[in-house]
């Protein structure tokens, strides 16, 4: 709905919602179906009003329509319920093990199509509720139907794609709670990488006699690897250790298609992160890969390879060295380019940033070339471990180069000024940097240099650090 519809209905939905919440009893299952629509349009407004206005009611509700006797009320109910999960995210917390029991009792009830959307609504209740889904009662309700329909289903069968899609979600908002269910999953996603694989080879030698392979099972396994990782952490190590999943990604990496691609280097990112021994012996071979890959003709290619270099630099250390060279040019082509999407932007700032922590000597003379919209990336973003990082070796090539930041010194300031609140040794590293620039400049020019900042940008630099 357009903002401007949204703004004329506000005065009118005190009375408006309750209305639509008492029609999803109707005796009638159209009016029942629409009204589950209808009220998925104003989730946002139901959310910003204290939760026993709205929420509480509207939930209740919806929740009796997903076991309603008519498919078409169980499908819209869905649907609504997922929208509702996406914009209360945490406020639904009170309330999971209610909103559980009718989820797993959907599963008993419902046929094909709208287990589909089911599985939806669950993978988005985990998106929106993350770890504190990692409860034993809540794990004990969710994960047995979800396993049984993991066994039923067949490697051949589409259906294992938003089964797949909901387990990555659930795995990482489950973490170390998925634990007792993540061996025969890791092991079939494994498999599924490699049939693929297996079958796409075949395919290119002799196109006449096989099949051309359904490279979403790929894709979607891929995924849920990913969502292992992520919430596995170090406990995925074990699972690697006794796979080859290193030497499927190394295929996988190289597919013809983006977004096999695209899921490759999530993993890789996310398998750096939580298991990185297993990763480093591959390097090699796999930073001439990524190098390739970041084109930014390929968005979500590019955006994951760039993380996934990011990831690898905070690994590797100084050993990043001869992989510069490799990299950087492409990384600083992005980061100036014209109308590059903001997300590409930010991780490309935040790889540029780690790349120069680990190698400044290799990355600081390049410093001129990036540092503007460097600063104009990444002082959007909240603060977080990754800005963090990123920071520190904007400081330290700052320390081997500071010539290359002197032109567009009032782009760094504003960037350490966005700054909420950064660690002790962060703000020192601002703090010197700050200082030595305006003691080199004497205390006439910095006045006169400081005399161009907002105002609001002045009094935050001076109220911080003293200049």
């Amino acid at each position: 709905m357009c903002v401007c519809c949204m703004q004329g209905m506000v005065p009118y939905l005190p009375e408006l919602v309750p209305h639509l919440i008492q029609c999803l009893c109707d005796k009638k299952a159209l009016v029942r179906s629409i009204a589950c629509w209808t009220l998925s349009r104003y989730a946002h407004w139901v959310v910003s009003q204290p939760p026993d206005a709205h929420l509480k009611p509207l939930m209740t509700e919806l929740l009796k329509r997903i076991l309603d006797g008519n498919k078409r009320v169980q499908e819209a109910a869905c649907s609504a319920f997922a929208t509702l999960e996406e914009e209360a995210c945490t406020e639904l917390v009170p309330y999971l093990s209610f909103i559980l029991d009718t989820l797993v009792f959907a599963f008993g009830k419902y046929q094909h199509k709208n287990l589909l959307i089911l599985y939806d609504a669950i993978g988005t209740l985990a998106d929106s509720v993350g770890h504190h889904l990692n409860q034993p009662e809540y794990i004990q309700k969710l994960m047995p139907p979800l396993i049984q329909k993991w066994n039923e289903l067949k490697d051949e069968d589409k259906d294992l794609f938003p089964l797949l899609e909901c387990l990555s979600s659930v795995a990482t908002a489950l973490q170390s709670g998925f634990l007792p269910y993540c061996e025969p999953v890791y092991q079939r996603c494994v498999t599924l990488v490699q049939k693929t694989l297996a079958q796409a080879m075949m395919y290119s030698q002799q196109p006449d006699q096989y099949e051309a392979p359904d490279k979403d099972f790929m894709i979607v396994a891929l995924d849920l690897l990913s969502g292992l990782a992520e919430g596995l952490g170090v406990h995925v190590d074990q699972l690697v250790a006794r796979s080859n999943i290193m030497t499927l990604l190394f295929q996988c990496m190289q597919d013809t298609m983006p977004e096999v691609r695209q899921s490759s280097f999530a993993l890789l990112g996310d398998l750096t992160k939580a298991c990185f021994p297993h990763v480093k012996p591959c390097i090699a071979e796999f930073m001439p890969i990524l190098g390739t890959n970041l084109n930014p003709e390929f968005i979500s290619v590019c955006n994951n390879a760039t993380w996934a270099i990011g990831e690898i630099c905070m690994q590797m250390g100084v050993e990043m060295q001869p992989y510069v060279a490799l990299v950087l040019p492409h990384l600083v082509e992005i980061i100036n380019r014209p109308n590059t999407p903001k997300t590409l932007l930010e991780n490309t700032a935040i790889t540029i940033g780690r790349l120069g922590y680990v190698c400044p000597q290799e990355v600081a003379p390049m410093l001129q070339q990036f540092i503007r919209p460097w600063c104009t990336s990444l002082r959007n973003i909240r603060d977080n471990e990754e800005k963090d990082s990123a920071f520190r070796g904007i400081c330290v090539m700052i320390g081997v180069n500071p010539g290359g930041v002197v032109q567009d010194f009032i782009f760094f300031c504003d960037a350490v000024a966005s700054w909420v609140n950064p660690k002790d040794d962060l703000r020192d590293m601002f703090y010197k940097i700050l200082h030595g620039f305006k003691d080199q400049v004497g205390e006439e020019n910095w006045q006169q240099f400081s005399e161009q900042f907002p105002p609001i940008l002045k009094d935050r630099l001076s109220a911080c650090y003293g200049v």
